[in-house]
């Protein structure tokens, strides 16, 4: 069964790789995250390097289909957010 990975363990990581407090370490993954997330909202693309890039898409409005009932409806524009690993994340993964 997989595991799913929290902020917990991520701060857990940080504190016994670098040997930061409990406090410092989740300060400092809610302080990436943040940051990560806030440039997301502008619409900006983030590159991690060795991992991957996350970027926002623009979808126009268009006309879906209700698959039960076949009823047609309108779908609105939104934004939706993507993930492209790096040929190296993609390596260790097929590694894995």
């Amino acid at each position: 069964m997989s595991k799913t990975i929290i902020r917990t363990d991520l701060a857990e990581a940080v504190h016994f790789q670098l040997g930061l407090s409990r406090n410092e370490s989740s300060q400092l993954v809610e302080s990436v995250l943040d940051e990560i997330s806030a440039t997301l909202e502008t619409g900006e693309s983030v590159k991690l390097s060795s991992f991957g890039t996350f970027t926002v898409n623009h979808k126009s409005e268009r006309i879906g289909r209700n698959p039960k009932t076949g009823v047609e409806a309108r779908i609105t524009p939104r934004r939706v957010l993507s993930f492209r690993p790096s040929n190296l994340m993609k390596q260790r993964v097929n590694q894995g």
